[in-house]
């Protein structure tokens, strides 16, 4: 892992802001993850959450309870650090040191592994979080990006 990896995951986080995030807002980009899940036939489950609230939850074909749990840790992971659950591990990556080992969190509540991202709102900061769990972790992370970024652009 590297440090130019670490300076795009930020960059990521700085680029793709809402300027309002609602009830509404998640329910649409829950279908909008839904949608292009389905279309490329991904074995996800996609969650979207303000707060602790899990306002849009979605389980397709090929996924587990296991993935549901996996988004909860990865979302515990973006709650307490303010950066998407990619950036957390990496960013442990890059000092030479290893999450599990070296955060002191019970691993069975929290996972810095890509496919969580935190939903920011212009002026506000982090309100909830966006994910999906159930490809390799550089995937999750790169698909909630490459979705997340098409939403806002809409």
């Amino acid at each position: 892992m590297s440090a130019e990896l670490l300076a795009e995951l930020a960059a990521q986080e700085e680029r793709l802001v809402f300027t309002r995030f609602d009830n509404e807002t998640a329910l649409a980009l829950g279908l909008f993850l839904v949608d292009a899940a389905r279309a490329r036939r991904l074995p996800v489950v996609v969650s979207v959450r303000r707060g602790q609230q899990r306002l849009f939850h979605a389980a397709l074909p090929g996924t587990s309870a296991d993935n549901d749990a996996w988004i909860d840790r990865k979302s515990r992971v973006v709650d307490r650090y303010g950066h998407s659950s990619y950036h957390v591990g990496t960013s442990f990556r890059v000092q030479g040191k290893e999450f599990d080992a070296d955060s002191r969190l019970d691993t069975d509540l929290y996972a810095a592994h890509g496919g969580v991202f935190p939903v920011i709102v212009r002026d506000v900061g982090v309100v909830g979080t966006v994910g999906v769990s159930g490809l390799p972790q550089a995937e999750d992370h790169a698909f909630v990006v490459e979705q997340l970024a098409a939403f806002l652009q809409r």
